[in-house]
């Protein structure tokens, strides 16, 4: 990796974004706020085995942020030092939603401290009402029928809705119950 300077006004916010939850928006638009530049960069992430595809995780995403004009998203399938450097960003974005999750990040801030050191990892907080929101839990919520309106974008809420629509569709066998087997 090259020791030159990144540029301190261009921002990356990677993730695999599956499914962009309001809690990113917020993280998105508090650093639009503070960026002239916000590259929100959805992880290929294949091995995690995620609900939606790299297409349909950008698709979804510019979606949720298209009214922030300094910010655009984009994919990739490298490690995020090698994509920080391609495009010469400064600072690394990661959103903290409770204290739990500092020490994987402090970690994962350090590794990429010695990977790219010309970045900086700047730490935001969602706000409070998006401190419990995370994508597995939407996942959960979306697939089992309930209400994940609060928590995404009305497309992403479409979206997630005619995928586990299809999934339960082809599932709909009552759940057996202590008794109902007749010998």
């Amino acid at each position: 990796m090259s020791k030159s300077i990144g540029n301190p006004r261009l921002a990356v916010y990677p993730g695999t974004f599956d499914p962009i939850t309001n809690g990113h928006t917020d993280l998105v638009a508090r650093a639009a706020a503070l960026f002239d530049r916000v590259v929100v960069a959805v992880a290929d992430s294949s091995s995690k085995g995620p609900a939606f595809s790299i297409g349909e995780r950008i698709t979804l995403a510019r979606m949720a942020l298209a009214d922030l004009p300094n910010v655009e998203v984009r994919g990739f399938d490298c490690l995020l030092a090698t994509f920080v450097e391609q495009i010469g960003a400064g600072v690394i974005i990661r959103g903290l939603r409770a204290v739990s999750d500092f020490e994987y990040e402090f970690q994962l801030a350090s590794m990429n401290r010695h990977l790219i050191p010309q970045a900086e990892t700047l730490f935001l907080t969602p706000a409070e009402q998006y401190s419990f929101i995370s994508s597995s839990l939407v996942r959960e919520i979306g697939r089992l029928g309930g209400d994940i309106s609060g928590f995404v974008h009305p497309a992403v809420q479409q979206a997630m809705r005619q995928r586990w629509q299809k999934s339960r569709a082809g599932s709909n066998k009552q759940p057996e119950t202590e008794g109902d087997n007749h010998a």
